[in-house]
């Protein structure tokens, strides 16, 4: 099967960049080696933050949250979407300095979406919290969403507006010639003229047969869910000095994460739980929250990621090869830019550049690492 445009990985970013396309009426084919939402996509915890970003993510961060204000126009469902602000608290007088510093850094950089919030107004809107937190960092225009059901309505949508998707065919090679870019995946080989690697976990494969190696690290952060409770939180709590990701759903069940990892294998695409570091998690949110001692854990899970040395993701075109581009690496905190990185890969390809200031995002920052093909 032959395209105009070919998207590697159809996770969130692959999906909305084969909807961003086919929006602007581009023939897209997305090979998808398992399917939409497999990995990173569809098993992370959601979040739709701008909150901690770092100060090259901001403005992506910022115009993808608006996306997220008005996600039905753009896929046809509301995606769980919630947006009850994200606050990161301080728990120690180191905290609240880091905290100070973080938005004395933001004020400087002319960003106002992150503000200061106190101990007595953090536990008017938090009961439940220790007395002992200081205050914390608010967004209050953060919020979450679900984000299985968000990778499938990208791709619906996509599909919708014509883009074709093959799931279930792994791509084995990638290379091009003067007739265009041929890419060999499950029994067949499907012919382009661009081709995106939005590849995920996998992504540094493929960026290696265009010889553009990078230093990609697959990880696996875990998550727990345990079983309902009565209602206690509405803002997504993050912990200034300690991993921490904290939320409660619509239907009571409280979601744990924060970037504790598993061990994984991406060759076999397995994980395994670390429950000593799952244990540490869990003092945390008693010690935040004391009546969690009783929550019941439901399951825990991990999804497979890409993490990159500088935690930032690689976003733009190839540095060595021409109609060719990436969007990976985007380190665990990926899910929120989804909207936005699809259109910024859309405009690239279709108009042959951004607004949006992607340079600290190129691949060529790698330009002296060895092969890590693994």
């Amino acid at each position: 099967m032959d395209a105009d445009i070919i998207v590697i990985g159809g996770g969130l970013h692959g999906s909305s960049t084969a909807l961003h396309l086919a929006r602007a009426g581009a023939d897209v084919l997305v090979l998808e080696k398992n399917y939409a939402g497999r990995h990173a996509s569809g098993v992370n915890a959601g979040g739709v933050r701008t909150l901690r970003r770092h100060p090259a993510e901001i403005p992506l961060a910022l115009a993808s949250r608006e996306l997220w204000c008005r996600i039905g126009e753009l896929v046809d469902d509301d995606c769980g979407f919630e947006q009850h602000g994200q606050v990161c608290v301080a728990e120690t007088d180191a905290d609240v300095e880091s905290a100070r510093e973080r938005l004395a850094l933001m004020a400087e950089l002319g960003h106002s979406h992150e503000t200061w919030i106190d101990a007595a107004e953090l536990r008017a809107m938090i009961p439940s919290i220790a007395p002992t937190v200081r205050g914390g960092v608010i967004a209050r225009g953060d919020g979450a969403a679900d984000p299985y059901r968000t990778t499938f309505a990208f791709r619906r949508k996509a599909g919708a507006l014509g883009a074709r998707f093959l799931e279930g065919v792994p791509v084995h090679g990638v290379r091009r010639d003067a007739a265009g870019w041929h890419v060999q995946a499950g029994d067949g080989v499907h012919r382009a003229r661009i081709v995106v690697n939005c590849a995920g976990a996998w992504a540094d494969r493929i960026a290696a047969q265009w010889g553009e190696p990078v230093p990609l690290l697959p990880i696996a952060p875990m998550m727990l869910v345990t079983t309902p409770m009565d209602h206690f939180l509405t803002p997504v709590v993050l912990c200034q000095g300690r991993p921490l990701s904290f939320k409660q759903r619509a239907n009571g069940t409280v979601l744990i994460g924060g970037g504790r990892r598993a061990w994984v294998d991406r060759d076999e695409e397995w994980t395994e739980l670390d429950f000593r570091s799952l244990a540490e998690g869990a003092r945390t949110v008693c010690e935040l929250f004391p009546h969690m001692s009783a929550a019941v854990v439901n399951r825990g899970w991990a999804g497979i990621e890409a993490a990159m040395p500088d935690e930032l993701p690689v976003i733009g075109p190839s540095s060595r090869q021409e109609n060719a581009f990436h969007a990976f690496g985007f380190s665990a905190h990926g899910f929120e830019l989804g909207p936005i990185v699809g259109q910024i890969m859309a405009a690239l390809i279709s108009k042959g550049g951004t607004d949006f200031p992607i340079a600290p995002f190129s691949i060529g920052r790698f330009a002296t690492v060895g092969d890590t093909n693994r």
